[in-house]
């Protein structure tokens, strides 16, 4: 059963049910959950501290997949909520209710009701179609591949490789092989010369696929996937900045992956793209306004 969501969006002023006031949110987020570390990226870039407080919530959520922190927040705001209390959420501190756990959502409307002169503009004027068409390509055809790729491999492991494993690893490599063409051709970054929403996403999915997606996945898959050049350049430019740096925590995301996957490790294990504990060994990429 897919997990209630909580939709409810910021709007550009008084006028709207929630608006843009200062201190009257509160980010939940654990950074081991790939849509709290697009959402948490987006905070520190914009400086949001003083404005959004953030709550960090542990690495691995509880036996149901939610945090007993959250779990009155989301009572208040569903009576006898049946879910998991999960993150991110940004909730209302004026009534005590969720008004989003929907991490696209909440990364948009942080970026474009709460950015304020000198800070990066993640979401510029007209480049909203395609963020979000590079959004889907991460989420659809890199995550949910490498999912699928992996699970295809472990129920083939006794009767040989099996279609949809291929299948999916295909989407994959047409994915990344998209990504490296823009990458080698423009940048430093997918959209141009300024790190937008569209990086924040594709960081957070290459750090996911090389952190978690890979246990499953053959070391040839994972071999294949690594020779993207410019792709796995791109990741560790930015990891080499210190909002990328500061807010990546490697082994709670292993850890996380380990506490509730059932999925047995693949030869993929043990070939690593990057070592995503060593910032220091890379150049940031160019500034973008931080």
């Amino acid at each position: 059963m897919p997990l209630p969501l909580f939709r409810a969006r910021i709007g550009p002023d008084a006028d709207h049910g929630f608006y843009p006031a200062p201190l009257r949110y509160r980010l939940y987020l654990s950074l081991a959950c790939p849509g709290s570390l697009r959402v948490a990226l987006t905070h520190r870039l914009l400086r949001l501290a003083d404005r959004v407080p953030l709550t960090l919530l542990p690495a691995v959520p509880g036996n149901d997949g939610g945090y007993a922190e959250l779990r009155t927040v989301y009572e208040r705001t569903a009576h006898r909520y049946p879910g998991p209390a999960t993150a991110p959420v940004l909730a209302d501190s004026w009534t005590g209710r969720v008004v989003s756990n929907h991490a696209t959502d909440i990364a948009h409307d942080l970026a474009v009701h709460f950015r304020t002169d000198g800070r990066p503009d993640l979401r510029p004027p007209g480049a909203a179609r395609e963020i979000r068409r590079l959004g889907l390509l991460c989420d659809r055809d890199i995550a949910e591949a490498a999912q699928r790729a992996g699970r295809a491999g472990q129920a083939g492991q006794a009767a040989g490789p099996e279609p949809g494993g291929e299948r999916a690893l295909a989407t994959l490599l047409t994915a990344l092989g998209e990504i490296e063409e823009r990458l080698a051709g423009g940048g430093p970054f997918l959209l141009g010369d300024s790190l937008t929403a569209a990086d924040l996403h594709l960081w957070v999915t290459l750090v996911h696929l090389d952190t978690v997606h890979r246990w499953h996945l053959d070391a040839a898959a994972v071999h294949r996937i690594a020779a993207h050049p410019a792709v796995w350049a791109y990741a560790r430019r930015l990891l080499g900045e210190p909002a990328f740096a500061d807010l990546l925590r490697p082994g709670d995301i292993e850890r996380r992956h380990h506490a509730h996957c059932r999925g047995l490790e693949a030869a993929g294990a043990a070939v690593q793209i990057i070592d995503w504990s060593t910032p220091e060994l890379f150049t940031p990429a160019r500034p973008h306004g931080r």
